[in-house]
């Protein structure tokens, strides 16, 4: 039997030393209790409407917009009013007579009072009304190449495949139309942003933003460094190597930096598309199945390590599927997994066809609506559903995704011959171009840009020099040509506008994947990292379990080192791809480096 989180011996000892107020624990009991209740109320109705809004969308009906700013505003209302703060506030003044468990609640409520604080009621409104109008620029913009209205998968399709650097400077400027429009709005939301958590005593948005991982600012500035200097050798290799085959393939002199237009994406942060791995095609055996074949065979991989089969809810509540082209609405095509009631409602949000690009996404969704259901326990406090921190979400998902893309695994599922000849230094240098390229994006472009903006309060007449000081120092990359404060090309990174302050996440996320991954292939299956076959492990179950069931009621750093017995590097990124460092070396021999 326990008490709180202490043993009954432990408990006695403290009442009989008068270390614990037994009545203030109760009363705070009391107060979570009827909290949790009003906030899993507030908070369903906000997920129902945010998921008809993003599964029924008909032109020219603001029904579901308005219903979900109503709800939306109704739920900070509610986590911000100043009675709930005032109470969360006394009751953390007195931590050392609570629970660790209840006092990492409250710190919890309190972190999300700073999303409205009811203090400054009209600095939240504003904000609220001031990113959903910058949502429509954004979302509404019309994009235009060579005097025709042009589409973002247009312009993406481009950059991916055209040999016309002509073209492919039109395609890489027209994405930048839409970073003036842009402007005036980020200028008023940073002041409004920064002005809503500084109601709660955060020194700016950013800040606010990385405390959610226990971290003060200059320490999360520390760890995205150091992620990027330990992949700094490799990816100048990269970067090196690239230079030499993009001036190859372009009939160019070699230059110093890669001007981002030659590059297959619109913000240089995945290389991918400028290799083809030959030998895994698991395309046409995929287009032998239907939809939902794909999915439930996601389905499939999870129960077999041990979960369980999903709810029919999920089935019967999902959108999983394209719409009909005759559909009088249309939906949301970004893949997406929703817990609406920090229950047993879970869903999913995708478009599935029976192809390679949507089985490794129905897998990585999937891995979302089972880290929900495993934190989905008596153990963990409402408030407390969620990631150990929010990279862990994203890690697990792309880690099984990864893992549903290797050799072996598709070969046992019968997707990819057994006898086929697979290009692994292409496949690996493939999968470099994406997980270690977004490395100096993710940590140093768009993590110092936004510090910069809500820390530093950077000046408007700045935005694009510091922009490019950043991207030329950690991608090596350069614009086509100079691009003064006209434009605001860090503004088209659709992060920045609605999704803020937390981009280093994803930087997170790829060291956590590959720690995962390499310990789930060396110390449990014993296979390569390379080449493994998840399916059937009760053992890979039961660590995942570990990894995902305390949800946020624990610090991550001690589930990371408990299930993986180290704390976060790069390392597990750095051993993966060790034959591809080696190769490139050789690749670049005699070929100058350009930068540090």
């Amino acid at each position: 039997m326990k008490t709180g989180n202490l043993p009954v011996s432990a408990t006695l000892l403290m009442l009989l030393t008068g270390c614990v107020d037994v009545g203030l624990r109760l009363e705070v009991d009391a107060f979570l209790r009827s909290y949790e209740s009003e906030y899993q109320r507030l908070s369903y109705e906000w997920s129902e409407a945010e998921w008809a809004s993003n599964t029924h969308i008909v032109e020219g009906d603001s029904t579901n917009a308005v219903r979900t700013r109503a709800a939306h505003e109704a739920y900070l209302a509610f986590v911000g009013s100043t009675e709930n703060i005032n109470a969360i506030r006394g009751y953390v003044a007195q931590r050392d007579q609570l629970a660790p468990l209840q006092v990492r609640q409250l710190e919890r409520m309190l972190y999300d009072a700073a999303q409205g604080p009811q203090t400054v009621p009209d600095v939240v409104r504003d904000r609220v009304a001031a990113e959903a109008e910058q949502n429509e620029r954004l979302y509404g913009f019309e994009y235009h190449m060579s005097g025709r209205a042009v589409t973002p998968n247009e312009i993406d399709a481009i950059l991916r495949t055209s040999s016309d650097l002509v073209e492919r400077r039109r395609a890489w400027e027209a994405s930048k139309e839409v970073g003036p429009v842009l402007k005036s709005g980020i200028v008023r939301l940073r002041d409004l942003r920064n002005r809503t958590v500084q109601a709660l005593g955060y020194p700016d948005f950013w800040s606010y933003q990385v405390s959610d991982y226990g971290m003060t600012a200059d320490e999360m500035l520390a760890l995205s460094d150091r992620l990027i200097e330990e992949l700094r050798p490799l990816y100048r290799e990269l970067h090196t190597w690239a230079r030499y085959e993009l001036a190859r393939r372009f009939g160019e002199p070699v230059p110093d930096f890669i001007p981002a237009h030659w590059l297959p994406n619109r913000w240089a942060q995945d290389w991918s598309a400028l290799v083809t791995v030959e030998g895994i095609d698991a395309d046409a055996a995929l287009g032998e199945h239907t939809a939902e074949w794909v999915v439930r065979q996601g389905e499939a991989f999870y129960v077999s390590l041990g979960f369980d089969e999903l709810p029919e809810s999920f089935w019967e509540k999902s959108s999983l599927y394209p719409l009909e082209a005759d559909a009088p609405y249309k939906k949301n095509t970004h893949a997406s997994a929703w817990h609406l009631d920090l229950a047993e409602d879970v869903r999913s949000l995708m478009s599935v066809e029976p192809n390679a690009y949507w089985y490794e996404t129905a897998h990585h969704e999937l891995g979302h609506i089972y880290y929900y259901r495993s934190y989905t326990n008596p153990d963990v406090p409402l408030v407390l559903r969620g990631g150990a921190n929010r990279a862990y979400h994203e890690a697990i998902g792309s880690m099984i995704g990864l893992a549903a893309t290797q050799h072996r695994f598709l070969t046992n599922r019968g997707l990819a011959p057994a006898g086929a000849t697979v290009d692994e230094m292409a496949k690996l240098l493939q999968e470099a171009l994406n997980y270690v390229v977004f490395i100096p994006f993710s940590a140093g472009t768009m993590t110092r840009f936004e510090h910069a903006l809500y820390a530093e309060n950077l000046s408007p007449d700045q935005f694009n020099a510091k922009w490019w000081e950043l991207v030329r120092r950690y991608q090596g990359v350069e614009p086509p040509s100079p691009r003064d404060e006209r434009y605001a090309d860090a503004l088209t990174k659709t992060h920045i506008n609605d999704d803020p302050g937390q981009y280093y996440d994803y930087a997170i996320a790829n060291g956590l994947l590959f720690q995962m991954h390499d310990h789930i292939a060396r110390e449990i299956l014993r296979q390569d990292p390379h080449d493994t076959d998840y399916f059937g492990s009760a053992e890979v179950g039961s660590f995942l379990k570990a990894l995902m069931s305390p949800g946020a009621s624990r610090p991550w750093r001690e589930v990371l080192e408990e299930t993986t017995g180290r704390s976060l590097d790069a390392q597990a990124m750095l051993d993966y791809f060790e034959p591809l460092y080696d190769w490139l070396v050789a690749q670049n021999q005699g070929r100058g480096h350009t930068i540090d």
